[in-house]
Formats: C-alpha cells, sequence, structure tokens
C-alpha cells in the first residue's frame, strides 16, 4: 500500500492478526466517530473508588495506545461512562467497546457482571455535533454536581491528564474563519 507514494510498512495487531497502518491519526474515517454510554450493571457506583476509576482509565489508555480507537473525550461517572472515540478502520463500534468493558472487567478480575450487557451509541455527523457531545461529556461532572468546574474532575479528559487523539480531520473546521463565526 502506498500514500503520497512511500510505501506504508504493515503492523500485525496481537488481538486481531490483522494489518494496521502505522500511526497517523488522519488514516482513521471520522464517519466513524461515535458518543458512545455504558452503564455499570444494577447501577453500581463502582467508579466512586479512587482504584477503579484510575484502573478504568488505565484500560481505556491501553487501548488507544494499541491502535483499537482514537480517544477524543471521555468521563467516568460514578455508575457509567461517556465516550467521544473513532473505533480503527477494521473494528467495528460493537468490538471497540468490548475492548473497553472486557478488558476493564478483566483486569478488576471480576466475579460477576461489571456492565449491563448493551451500550448506547450515537455518530457524529460534524463539527457541530462533535462539540456539542464534547461539552457535554466535560460538563457532566459538573451537572450532577460532583466538582465546580469541569477541570478539577480527575476522571475525565478535560482534567488533562490523559494524552487525546485530535479531532478527527473530516470534523475540523475547514478554517479559523469559520471556527470564529460559529454560534
Amino acid at each position: 500500500m502506498f500514500r503520497f507514494g512511500i510505501p506504508l510498512r504493515k503492523i500485525v495487531t496481537s488481538l486481531l492478526d490483522k494489518t494496521l497502518r502505522p500511526n497517523d491519526h488522519l488514516e482513521m474515517d471520522s464517519d466513524r466517530t461515535f458518543f458512545a454510554t455504558t452503564i455499570t450493571a444494577h447501577r453500581q457506583p463502582i467508579f466512586r473508588r479512587e482504584a477503579t476509576s484510575n484502573l478504568l482509565m488505565d484500560t481505556l489508555a491501553h487501548y488507544r495506545d494499541a491502535r483499537k480507537y482514537l480517544l477524543h473525550e471521555f468521563v467516568i461517572m460514578p455508575d457509567h461512562i461517556h465516550l467521544l472515540f473513532t473505533p480503527a478502520e477494521e473494528i467495528s463500534l460493537e468490538h471497540a467497546m468490548q475492548f473497553i468493558k472486557g478488558g476493564f472487567s478483566f483486569r478488576l478480575k471480576a466475579q460477576g457482571s461489571v456492565w449491563q450487557p448493551s451500550f448506547s451509541n450515537h455518530r457524529i455527523r460534524n463539527f457541530e455535533d462533535y462539540e456539542h457531545h464534547r461539552e457535554y461529556i466535560q460538563m457532566n461532572p459538573v451537572r450532577a454536581r460532583i466538582v465546580e468546574r469541569p477541570e478539577k474532575y480527575p476522571y475525565s479528559s478535560a482534567a488533562g491528564a490523559m494524552r487525546l487523539d485530535p479531532v478527527p480531520q473530516g470534523l475540523k473546521p475547514n478554517s479559523l474563519e469559520e471556527l470564529a463565526t460559529r454560534p
């Protein structure tokens, strides 16, 4: 495979035995960016514990680093999580969520169910939709009256403690002028 006349190296993943292109966030399709929510089993507030929240953050970072998805925004609330992410080209949304939910449950060494069996999702349509969901994620702990400002909540992308992936290229405004004229 070539890009700009240069051959691309192929990488084989251990979990899928499929080839991936080298780290190039522009290669992931912006039509595959989703806002997803998943809830703990019986709405148990397991993420009130710092160790449990940190374990989920480690899980999110692990699969992001393994290039299973791009992670744009997240928040870990006491009994649910919200994500704004882009699954890798060869990974379905369902499989990406399975990495997160199953990977976390395995690391937690859970004996019973940790999560409700399903999740909800919304495909991000454009930059405005992306921004709307980014703001929703960041303000979730404020609306829940856990903190007064988004950056004060340590289990959120707003805290700035975890590396995030940029807005997918296809969702970015075309110009700074377009960004400045947004309502």
